[in-house]
């Protein structure tokens, strides 16, 4: 079978790529078992936070859309992303026909988007709280969460259709190894040897449109917060209506800090420890999220205690 595939004058598709990622790490399969335990666990965690928030008439507010959609975000980000990374490097099955490692960009992506944009509809949940208590009502509904998650999952979709959309017109003429963990954006575009202006440009775009942007507006949110909660006559008051933000505060904590560390300091590590690292930033948050909820969510730990209570019963 041929490396390359010509299509026309201008363009060379690639019959394969071949993933490079992990290849010639030592004891790399250690780090194969510890995916292994993150997905199962992000698996059990996230199906529960859904389940629960099923079961539980209790728990039917406009808030646990934003949280039901945030389980299921991060188990659909860990589904797409876990299996198939072990399928590549620990069953040896690194060579991926083209069409499929775009489709694995496209369902990778998208759902590790929706992470950083589900943090947003949480936080707005907050802001509305403290900021507009009486409002929150009318502001906070069914219709505006489920508006707003859609938005997301549209906007979400469609930088990353816009991202996959230009690499089809990328000649890998050079090379076809892609040295990543999956089929990733950056490394793929710059195999290419035709014009890749457009791919530099979303490359450096998206990232932009799906971290920093929501950062940006996150921490704004929270300035805000502050500033309302300074206004709070007694400390009593104001540190119970902070306590209301530590859960979603340790979800923003999670996710965005060690990207930053990995944007911050990436170019200064070796390139094996940076693949790690980006691969660990892109799942440990979707396992430790519906950990942090059960345990600082009284509503979800109130509901998660009388759904064991019911099994016991059971038994």
């Amino acid at each position: 079978m041929d490396l390359l595939g010509q299509n026309n004058n201008t363009r060379v598709r690639p019959a394969y790529f071949i993933i490079s990622g992990f290849i010639g790490i030592p004891n790399i399969k250690y780090f194969y078992v510890l995916l292994c335990f993150i997905y199962i666990v992000s698996v059990l965690g996230n199906s529960t936070v859904m389940i629960i928030i099923i079961l539980d008439r209790n728990l039917r507010s406009p808030k646990y859309v934003a949280v039901f959609n945030l389980a299921f975000s991060d188990l659909f980000s860990n589904s797409a992303l876990i299996p198939k990374v072990l399928d590549i490097f620990l069953f040896d099955h690194s060579v991926i026909p083209y069409d499929d490692c775009l489709a694995f960009l496209f369902f990778c992506f998208s759902s590790l988007s929706m992470q950083s944009l589900n943090l947003i509809a949480l936080c707005y949940d907050r802001l509305v709280a403290i900021i507009f208590p009486l409002h929150y009502q009318a502001m906070v509904t069914h219709r505006f969460m489920l508006s707003l998650v859609a938005s997301f999952w549209l906007y979400s979709m469609t930088v990353t259709l816009v991202s996959v959309g230009l690499l089809t017109r990328v000649s890998f003429c050079n090379s076809v190894v892609i040295n990543s963990y999956y089929c990733d954006h950056g490394p793929m575009y710059r195999l290419g040897c035709n014009d890749i202006t457009p791919n530099r440009v979303i490359g450096g775009l998206a990232p932009v449109l799906i971290l920093w942007v929501p950062l940006v507006l996150i921490l704004l949110s929270y300035c805000s917060i502050a500033y309302a909660l300074s206004k709070i006559s007694t400390a009593q008051e104001r540190i119970k209506a902070f306590k209301t933000c530590t859960g979603h505060l340790s979800l923003v904590a999670i996710y965005f800090l060690p990207i930053m560390f990995v944007y911050l300091f990436g170019g200064t590590i070796h390139p094996n420890a940076r693949i790690i690292n980006l691969s660990l930033t892109a799942v440990v948050p979707s396992m430790l999220n519906p950990i942090i909820y059960v345990l600082q969510t009284q509503e979800i730990k109130v509901s998660f205690q009388k759904l064991c209570k019911f099994r016991r019963n059971l038994k």
